[in-house]
This record gives structure tokens, C-alpha cells and sequence, in this order.
């Protein structure tokens, strides 16, 4: 479309330019006769009266042929014109290319907005499907561990509850043997030795007492659970005992009692 607007341009400008060349002026022929009078050397005849001839008309003024004035030179100003109506027609055709390649600029600058907008979505996409997986992995993770932390106690307590029943079997079955008298007597027998009780000391004195052990057989609590004594017979035992720490050990392991109960008396 720019190249036929140029043609029609340059077109308009040599028409104009064809016109306001000056016409040479060309002027016309008139044709005439030339008539040339000879002397004649004849003797002339007398001379005869003849009517006087008419008048000639006299010829008819050629005409006068004015010669047109040359029409003013106006072909810088066309030229002049036609230079700035190209001008304003390119002008028309930049601003059209620039509005062309403006708006070609912001197409892709929307598409590349698309495309970005397009990526992250499919990044967060990307990042919420992996942390799905990772969530459900990790529950997976914890109930199989919970699972087996369940199975591990299930064990466990059995094992505990078996350890318990083979403790508390062999336990009564030293006690029917015996074993667990012999071992309350080794305590008691330990304590008495200690043991100083005040004058105030009844010859009937009864003090059911829990003491506290570990396993090594130091005490480590004195409870009375009955006793006919008074204060100062209550803290005599209660030295006594602390004294006795640590107490002698069992027999057989499954005779140690953690909280063992004896029953003193005053000796004679």
C-alpha cells in the first residue's frame, strides 16, 4: 500500500509539472501576393475621359492575433506541495508502523505475562502435588510406626505380664517352700540388732511397718501401718531400720519385694 502511494505521488507531480511549462507561441501565416507595376514604353493613346472607377474597398485589417501571457511558473510551489504532502503521507505511514509495532510490542509482552502466569501456575502445581505426596507419605510413615510402636507395647507387655506370672510363680512357690519366711527373718533379724527401744516400750509392742527398698536393699521410706507404741518407740524402730540400710538380700531374686512388710515385736 506504501509503494502505490508513492506511485500516485510522484504521478500527481509530473502532471503538475507538464502543466505549468509555458506553451510557445506560434504565430500564424498570412499568405499574400506580391504585385509588382512594369513601366510600359507604349505611346500612350490620347487620353480618354473614363468614368471615374469606384472606390476599392479598402482591405479589411488583418487581424490582430494577441498573443496570450504566459501563465506564471507555479511549479516550485506544486513541487513544494507535493514534497509536503509526501512528507504527511509518510508521517501517516510511520505512525501507522509505529502503532502497528506498538501494538505487536504489547501482544507479546501479554503472551509472555500468559506464558509466566501459565509456568508458576504449573510450578504450584507442581509444588502442591509433591506436597500432597509428601503428606501422605509421612502419614503413612507414622501410622505404620504407630503400628508397629502398638505391636513393640503388645509385646512388650506380654513379655512383662509372662515375667510377672514366672516372678509371682517362682515367688509362691518359695514361699511354700519357706524361702520368703527365711528372708523377712534375715531383714527383721538385721533390725533388731539395731534396734534400742525406750523404757516406755510395752512388753506387748506390736509395729506393722512397710519399708521402701531398692534393689541393692537400701531403705528408702519408712511407712507405719499400725503400731501400739508411742512417738519415742515409733522413731527408735524408724532409726533402726534407716540403720539397718541396705537390708539383707534375698534368697532367690523373684523373693525381692520393692515395699516389704514386717511385723516387730519387742523381744524378750
Amino acid at each position: 500500500m506504501a509503494f502505490a502511494l508513492h506511485i500516485a505521488i510522484f504521478g500527481s507531480m509530473v502532471v503538475a509539472f507538464d502543466y505549468a511549462r509555458p506553451v510557445p507561441f506560434t504565430p500564424l501565416a498570412v499568405q499574400a501576393t506580391l504585385v509588382q507595376e512594369i513601366p510600359d514604353t507604349t505611346p500612350l493613346p490620347p487620353p480618354r475621359v473614363e468614368p471615374e472607377p469606384e472606390p476599392e474597398p479598402e482591405p479589411e485589417p488583418e487581424p490582430v492575433i494577441e498573443q496570450a501571457e504566459p501563465e506564471p511558473d507555479n511549479s516550485e510551489e506544486l513541487r513544494r506541495q507535493a514534497e509536503e504532502e509526501k512528507r504527511r503521507l509518510d508521517a501517516l505511514l510511520e505512525q501507522k508502523r509505529l502503532d502497528e509495532l506498538k501494538k505487536k510490542e504489547e501482544a507479546e509482552r501479554k503472551q509472555r505475562e500468559r506464558d509466566e502466569a501459565e509456568r508458576q501456575k504449573r510450578e504450584e502445581e507442581e509444588k502442591e502435588r509433591k506436597r500432597v505426596e509428601a503428606e501422605k507419605k509421612r502419614q503413612e510413615d507414622i501410622r505404620r510406626q504407630r503400628e508397629e510402636n502398638e505391636r513393640l507395647r503388645r509385646e512388650l507387655e506380654a513379655e512383662q505380664r509372662q515375667a510377672e506370672i514366672d516372678d509371682e510363680s517362682e515367688r509362691l512357690a518359695a514361699v511354700d517352700a519357706g524361702e520368703l519366711a527365711v528372708y523377712t527373718a534375715m531383714i527383721q533379724q538385721k533390725i533388731y540388732r539395731n534396734l534400742s527401744l525406750p523404757a516406755s516400750a510395752t512388753d506387748d509392742l506390736k509395729c506393722s511397718v512397710r519399708v521402701r527398698q531398692n534393689r541393692g536393699g537400701d531403705v528408702l521410706g519408712i511407712t507405719f501401718l499400725s503400731c501400739n507404741g508411742d512417738e519415742i518407740v515409733k522413731r527408735s524402730i524408724e532409726a533402726a531400720i534407716f540403720k539397718s540400710s541396705p537390708l539383707p538380700q534375698p534368697p532367690t531374686p523373684n523373693l525381692f519385694d520393692p515395699n516389704i512388710l514386717l511385723n516387730l515385736t519387742k523381744q524378750q
